[in-house]
């Protein structure tokens, strides 16, 4: 049991489950597999044996949500209005669970997912910071995105940037540019380098993780962030932000990432700091690579999981 004090948790300490079998913001089958598969693999009773009460009532299946016509926005934004519909609906859930007093685990599913999770913890905690772990910004607009998948545009909805989309008008745009921080990022568009400058956002490439080494990284960023240590944290975390020799089974690898024990001090610090409020664990996809490279894939995500919720090398 970790002796670190939640600040915004009463007791019992209690985790929801948030599981999103979800892939329609990326094109690739399989990532809807991941959150089934991490549950498979123990993470519940791993997090029950660090201390944790844990409430799960089963995946989220989504079967009331479909869009039997979703031509793409603008030709482009594809499947717009089953993301839409889904991450509103998980939105509802994380909110609901914040407002409990649970923080909330949500267990993806490909990474649009956090236009629902982020927009849940801000309901809940308005004065909220996210610290975003990916190789990718994912804050394209559909006038820079040059895949059309919604996975790679969480943020610029969640901050209000780009052309109001009537399908998306329910996403608040609450979050500020002041309250994001990036780590890991090595795969970025040319829109969204660009949009990155105009709007202040502070983003840690891997470049200045090889300069500086992951923990001086770590307390740059919540400098910025949250520079009194005093605002609740919204942690998503992108499995690809990790190397592929560690987590290979993800939808978009890009070499040169974190390694193991860096995405794991991540994610110790972040405990360390006894704000974390809400945890998001996207991309797994275990359709994507052999049987031994899944589950290596699997055990890392729930390790990360495990290290953000208290568990400690000592």
């Amino acid at each position: 049991m970790s002796s670190i004090v939640n600040k915004f948790l009463p007791n019992p300490k209690t985790i929801a489950i948030v599981g999103c079998p979800f892939s329609g913001g990326q094109p690739k089958l399989g990532v809807d597999k991941g959150p089934i598969h991490l549950v498979e693999a123990g993470l519940i009773e791993q997090l029950e044996e660090i201390g944790w009460k844990v409430h799960f009532d089963g995946h989220h299946q989504f079967e009331e949500i479909h869009a039997a016509s979703d031509p793409p926005i603008k030709t482009l934004l594809k499947n717009p209005r089953l993301v839409s519909r889904v991450c509103e609906s998980v939105a509802s859930v994380v909110g609901g669970h914040a407002k409990n007093g649970q923080l909330p685990v949500t267990l993806g599913g490909d990474h649009s997912l956090a236009m629902g999770t982020v927009s849940g913890t801000l309901a809940s905690y308005p004065d909220a910071c996210v610290i975003w772990i990916d190789a990718h910004a994912d804050i394209n607009t559909s006038k820079t995105t040059e895949s059309g998948n919604i996975h790679g545009m969480p943020v610029s909805f969640l901050l209000g940037l780009g052309e109001n989309h009537p399908e998306f008008a329910w996403i608040r745009p609450v979050l500020k540019p002041e309250r994001i921080v990036y780590i890991g990022l090595r795969d970025i568009d040319t829109g969204e380098r660009r949009i990155l400058r105009e709007n202040k956002i502070k983003a840690f490439s891997m470049h200045e993780v090889d300069k500086y080494g992951i923990g001086k990284v770590v307390e740059m960023a919540l400098d910025h962030v949250n520079p009194n240590r005093d605002l609740p944290i919204h942690l998503s975390f992108d499995v690809d932000a990790l190397d592929p020799s560690v987590a290979p089974s993800t939808g978009t690898p890009v070499r040169g990432g974190l390694t193991f024990r860096e995405g794991h001090y991540i994610c110790e610090a972040i405990h360390e700091t006894g704000l974390l409020v809400a945890l998001d664990l996207m991309e797994v996809n275990p359709s994507l690579a052999d049987p031994e490279s899944v589950r290596q894939t699997v055990a890392v995500g729930c390790s990360l999981v495990r290290s953000a919720l208290g568990e400690t090398l000592l």
